[in-house]
């Protein structure tokens, strides 16, 4: 079943290389809802979440022909999310900054809690981004994408060992990178284990 839907999308993705409209409908239609729960499961926002959405499909569509259709489409779309999130982060991290050199006095208490979120979040996705390719691959795939630890294997073609034991390191080492900064590791649970 699952050899059988990567073929059809396979297939989805070669025609939407050449341009075909209908292909690309179809792959939105698939994809567009999973892709707003994982972003607005960080962004927190139901229009920043629908933008990432547009955005994601709109380079999708501008990057077409170079799209390859052996390689999973799902992890080029979630790839593209987590990039645009960890971007969105920076950039609001940066206006903070700025907002308070500025003295800004509006800068209320639902701002802050807000860029502190965005802030740990950004942090995290940095110390993600440390992990070697496989390993941060198999971790976003999990905790990001939401796949179980045999849709995972099964799409690496590795073994449920590996998954786990992948998963296991890329969580103690997050931790451990965590802990060193002295963030409270409920917030970690709060964002990754749960």
């Amino acid at each position: 079943m699952v050899n059988r839907r990567f073929e059809n999308e396979a297939l989805l993705v070669k025609s939407l290389s050449k341009g075909n409209i209908l292909a690309f409908n179809t792959l939105f239609r698939e994809y567009s809802g999973r892709l707003y729960r994982f972003a607005n499961g960080y962004l927190r926002s139901e229009e920043l979440s629908e933008e990432l959405v547009q955005e994601v499909f709109t380079r999708v569509w501008e990057n077409r022909k170079s799209i390859k259709s052996e390689y999973s489409f799902k992890s080029y779309l979630f790839t593209i999310a987590f990039n645009i999130i960890k971007k969105h982060f920076r950039r609001e991290a940066y206006i903070s900054e700025y907002l308070k050199t500025k003295g800004a006095d509006d800068f209320d208490l639902e701002t802050t809690e807000t860029v502190n979120y965005n802030s740990l979040l950004q942090y995290v996705l940095q110390i993600v981004d440390q992990l070697p390719a496989r390993r941060r691959e198999i971790f976003i795939k999990s905790r990001f994408e939401g796949l179980s630890i045999k849709e995972i294997a099964k799409e690496l073609n590795i073994s449920h060992k590996t998954v786990e034991n992948q998963l296991t390191d890329a969580l103690r080492f997050i931790r451990n990178n965590i802990r060193r900064e002295s963030i409270p590791v409920l917030l970690f649970l709060a964002l990754f284990i749960m």
